[in-house]
């Protein structure tokens, strides 16, 4: 069992000034995120806050117009400034904001920070391009960048005193982040081609006659896109059917916010499914309004219960 603080002792001003800081991070630069993150307590949102600036500055650096080696570098001072913060050695006053929100997070919940090292080298990957042949190739790379994120949250969140088959909370919190960055692969292929980034592994692209590559607003001549699309989608589905399983563990409002965030992927899913090829014309996105619904239907605890119902029958 995985436990958490729920409340917190009087947060010093630069503290507070450094979540607040990395509540506008993520309040501006990751939408689909801060609608899940807004339904948890005062002391978890800070916590996931300073998660997601530390991420995001890692992403950025991965994802700018340097030269890969000054990329390289970046990454390893990163790497550098993440081990000061996990031996305590960033001061309250220090200049770094997300270090000092990190910091404190990482002092008040069970944060397993070596997490963000596995984030590092996926960026790592990025940035010298490589590529992935299968799908276990490329699941290496997924659980670096997303099923990492998935297992630091749930240092955040914690789990259930009593929760059945909580010893594989982590297992499901990992499996979760997979199908979002599965999701996240299909919705940016395009943008990713534009990059010169491959995600998708050459096996399957090679199946459906898609080696070519996305570089239009049209699949490669003679391919079948929309068998590709619909395979992946399948191949999400199962990864988000196995990390759901993670809902029933968590309390209400951690839940909900894990219920919101996924949900919001599987909607994007269910569109990319009913138009393939909408993901090479632009980035598929949901209206605020149907966000706004996910994180309803998360905080009501309706998809938690259904996935202990599920998990009863097939038990019985």
């Amino acid at each position: 069992m995985i436990r958490t603080v729920e409340s917190e002792p009087h947060v010093s001003a630069p503290v507070l000034a450094a979540y607040t800081y990395c509540e506008s991070v993520t309040g501006q630069q990751a939408r689909n995120f801060a609608y899940g993150i807004r339904l948890l307590p005062t002391p978890k949102r800070r916590a996931m806050s300073a998660l997601y600036a530390f991420s995001r500055r890692v992403d950025d650096i991965g994802d700018g117009t340097l030269a890969p080696e000054v990329k390289a570098a970046r990454l390893e001072d990163t790497r550098a400034l993440l081990t000061r913060v996990r031996e305590g050695a960033v001061d309250e006053d220090d200049t770094d904001p997300v270090a000092v929100a990190l910091s404190h997070a990482g002092t008040h919940f069970p944060i397993p920070l070596g997490g963000l090292d596995e984030l590092i080298d996926g960026v790592v990957m990025d940035v010298r391009g490589e590529t992935y042949e299968t799908w276990d190739d490329l699941k290496v790379y997924c659980r670096c960048v997303a099923g990492a994120i998935g297992r630091l949250s749930l240092g955040v969140f914690g789990t259930e005193k009593g929760a059945r088959g909580a010893e594989r909370a982590s297992e499901y919190a990992d499996t979760l982040g997979l199908a979002l960055q599965l999701t996240n692969i299909l919705r940016d292929v395009r943008e990713d081609a534009e990059g010169g980034r491959t995600y998708l592994p050459s096996d399957d692209l090679a199946k459906f006659g898609c080696s070519a590559g996305f570089s239009g607003p049209n699949p490669p001549e003679g391919s079948d896109f929309v068998g590709l699309v619909h395979f992946e989608v399948r191949r999400a589905r199962a990864l988000f059917a196995e990390g759901y399983r993670l809902l029933p563990m968590l309390d209400r409002r951690s839940g909900a916010c894990v219920a919101a965030m996924a949900g919001i992927y599987r909607r994007l899913l269910d569109r990319i499914e009913r138009e393939p090829e909408a993901v090479l014309r632009g980035r598929v996105s949901l209206p605020g309004r149907e966000k706004a619904y996910v994180a309803v239907r998360g905080l009501s605890g309706l998809d938690a219960r259904h996935v202990s119902r599920r998990t009863v029958r097939r038990r019985a």
